[in-house]
């Protein structure tokens, strides 16, 4: 259940406070363990606020409680060429760890669903940690299940 008072809406990144907000929560989402487990270098942030408002198929939400920012997604347009339609990627989702268990990432799920029903994508897709199975758990609740495609692999270049 999502406690009272907790809104999750789209990021406009144009938007000085939402840029603030979003960069905040994901170089804190970083500096947690079931993140990078280290702060994202300040150039790097730079960069991503010079260029994640005009990215093509980028879309952020943030959450937030009493006007503070609890949580963030990043969400990234893909497209199936099995199913030929558009799919949305979850690549981030965080909440700080004080408003952990509350329902926030549970709300942000409905609010990035209904993101992707907007955009008549075929499937909402995520990767997960093997070890993070609060966010396993969560996951499945909401209806996500293994993609039968397997495991995901990465080269860092």
């Amino acid at each position: 259940m999502t406690e009272p008072g907790t809104i999750v809406s789209r990021a406009d990144l144009n938007d000085t406070r939402d840029l603030t907000d979003y960069l905040a929560m994901l170089d804190a989402y970083a500096s947690d363990p079931m993140g990078a487990g280290r702060r994202i270098d300040a150039g790097v942030l730079q960069q991503l606020a010079d260029q994640l408002p005009s990215l093509a198929g980028f879309h952020a939400l943030l959450a937030r409680r009493d006007g503070e920012a609890v949580g963030f997604a990043t969400c990234l347009l893909a497209y199936s060429t099995f199913r030929a339609r558009h799919l949305l990627n979850i690549h981030d989702i965080a909440v700080v760890s004080k408003w952990r268990g509350q329902g926030v990432a549970y709300a942000m799920l409905i609010e990035i669903e209904r993101l992707a029903m907007s955009l008549d994508c075929c499937a909402v897709t995520l990767e997960v940690r093997e070890d993070n199975v609060r966010a396993q758990a969560l996951y499945r609740r909401f209806g996500f299940t293994r993609a039968s495609c397997g495991l995901n692999m990465e080269k860092v270049i």
